[in-house]
Formats: structure tokens, C-alpha cells, sequence
């Protein structure tokens, strides 16, 4: 199964906080907050929700296809993703604009506050997922990312008038549309992706129920942080996940792109959903463990004996004969 997964490519900027934003505000004065926030660190990490998803796939062998815009700065991290296992040739380099740029803050509670530079980024409303079709044989599915929102709308419209299955994520662009958009965005999807927040918010902006949702996509994907995934289809058992137990908590930046990755992965391998769902649980375990999107290292071993241990022997032989 060939997937491509369109949406930014970024370098982050990531800070940390030795303190909590909730002890900074004032209620009364939240209509003209001002504030600046000393931090004690500053990572300069590889990112991008395309990006990420790509990487994580990568790592597993499902070699994916990044389709996204970057500036000229792209050729050591395309180098980087390639050097993982990630498809860059559809990636469009901009003559004129810099890779996109995100730039975050956590505090102490793990609560976060960035900012995001779109830059090349929208440049991506011009590449033709036919083309990317064309040069790699066949696309089974593309997932639809944060990105342009022009280019989202338009990867959304070729994929139904091509025919090709897509996953609905808009994740950090939902604040910004309004119904009829994310409508336009969702009707007719294979996977709709959110966390429990932003399918609230979906359900509230489209006017549509839980049960109407489930009727205007295949497989409704929503991950609950800590509490791992539930995923829903229409006439179907709810199927629930959990997530393998942690090791550490040092940043929790990435871990939906890492979920998305593993949960993508086995889709291409043609296991279950639940087993996706497990793959992409203990993935994002890995990286809420590590200080950046894209600076874990899957050790094989290492992945399916803690696989093992969180979802049982039978679930990790089904695993392990797909591992990269």
C-alpha cells in the first residue's frame, strides 16, 4: 500500500519554561495579556506535521511519500528524511521563501504556546497529487494534513475527483476554519484524525453528531493523550487502545504526528485497525520520551520487546513480521 502524506515541513524552535503560563495570568487582564517568557533552553529541531509522520513511517519501512513545499534551506533535511527511509521527490522547493518555521514554549505542566511561520509553505497549494501519483505508479491513500489551507482544499478535491481514499487531519488549522469548510474538508474521508478537543470542536462547527460524522467518513481516528486512541465506524464495535507505559516524560511535541506514523504504517502493512492503533500508541510513547519531533531512534528490539510487553505476544508476532 503506497501512502503520501501531505502537509507543512518546518524547522522547530523549541523553548522551555521553568515555571507555569497559568501562574503568569491574570483573569481580569486576559483581554490585554503582555507577556515575555524567560526560558532556560532552546532546541533547534527538524519538524513539520508531513514531515514527522514521514519520519516515523520511515523508521518502521513503510517508506512513505512526503508531499509538501519547502525553501532552498530543505536540501539537509531532505537529505536527513531520505537517509530514514522517507520518499523527498515531490517535495516543491520555493525560489523565494524559506522553510516554514514554528516556535514553541512548554511549561513546567507540559502546556504549550508557539507560533508558526507559514514561509514556503504556501507554495503547496501548486503540486498535483497526480503527478506524485503518476511518478511513484499508484497512491493507495493520502493523508491530509495541516498545511495551506488552499492546498488542503485542493489535494482534498483532486483526491475525490481522482478517486483516491484520503485521511481527513486538519488538526492545528480547525481553530481557524469555519463549518463549511471543514465540511468540505471531511465528507467523504477514509480516516477522519483529531484528539478528543478538536472532535468536539469539529462536531460543534459542523453542526453534524457523532453518529452523522460516522456516516460521512470510513473510520473516525480519536486519540485521547494519555488514554491512548478510540476508533469508531459506522455499525461497528468501538475498538479502545491504551498506550504502553512511559519511561520518562521530556516533551510532549510530536506525539500526534508519531500516533499518525505508527497508525499509517500499519494501514500499509494491512493489519488491523486495532493493531495500527497499537503500532501508533507505542510510537508516540518513544517520542514523548525524546526532546524533539524526529530524535528518537527505533531500535527494532527495543520497539517489540516494549510492544510486547503492553499488548501481548500474539499482537507483537503480528508486528514484528512487518517491522523494518
Amino acid at each position: 500500500m503506497r501512502i503520501a502524506v501531505s502537509g507543512s515541513i518546518a524547522t522547530d524552535h523549541l523553548m522551555t519554561f521553568p515555571g507555569r503560563f497559568a501562574d503568569q495570568l491574570v483573569a481580569e487582564q486576559l483581554h490585554t495579556v503582555s507577556l515575555s517568557f524567560l526560558v532556560d533552553t532552546l532546541d533547534v529541531r527538524r519538524g513539520g506535521v508531513a514531515a514527522n509522520i514521514c519520519f516515523g513511517m520511515g523508521q518502521l519501512g513503510a517508506r512513505p511519500v512526503l508531499v509538501g513545499a519547502a525553501g532552498e534551506d530543505f536540501a539537509e533535511y531532505s537529505a536527513w528524511l531520505e537517509r530514514h527511509g522517507v520518499d523527498t521527490e515531490s517535495v516543491r522547493i520555493s525560489e523565494v521563501l524559506h522553510t516554514a518555521r514554528f516556535v514553541c514554549t512548554t511549561d513546567t505542566d507540559h502546556n504549550q504556546i508557539g507560533s508558526f511561520y507559514t514561509g514556503a509553505m504556501s507554495e503547496a497549494r501548486l503540486i498535483e497529487l497526480h503527478a506524485v501519483a503518476e511518478r511513484v505508479g499508484t497512491l493507495d491513500l493520502v493523508h491530509i494534513g495541516a498545511d495551506d489551507p488552499e492546498a488542503m482544499f485542493r489535494h482534498t478535491e483532486e483526491c475525490r475527483n481522482r478517486g483516491i481514499p484520503f485521511a481527513a487531519d486538519y488538526s492545528q488549522q480547525l481553530a481557524r476554519m469555519d463549518g463549511d469548510e471543514i465540511r468540505e474538508l471531511t465528507d467523504g474521508a477514509a480516516y477522519l484524525f483529531a484528539n478528543e478537543y478538536e472532535a468536539a470542536l469539529i462536531e460543534r462547527k459542523t453542526g453534524w453528531s457523532a453518529e452523522e460524522l460516522l456516516t460521512r467518513v470510513g473510520t473516525r481516528v480519536t486519540t485521547l493523550g494519555a488514554r491512548g486512541v478510540r476508533i469508531e465506524r459506522k455499525g461497528e464495535p468501538t475498538v479502545e487502545v491504551g498506550c504502553p507505559e512511559e519511561e520518562r516524560k521530556a516533551d510532549p511535541t510530536g506525539v500526534g504526528d508519531a500516533f499518525r506514523a505508527g497508525f499509517l504504517s500499519g494501514l500499509a502493512w494491512g493489519v488491523s485497525l486495532e493493531r495500527a492503533a497499537q503500532v501508533g500508541c507505542m510510537l508516540a510513547t518513544l517520542v514523548i520520551e525524546t526532546v524533539g519531533t524526529q530524535e528518537y531512534a527505533l531500535s527494532r528490539d527495543h520497539f517489540m520487546e516494549r510492544f510486547t510487553k503492553a499488548y501481548g505476544s500474539d499482537a507483537a508476532a503480528e508486528v514484528q513480521a512487518n517491522l523494518a
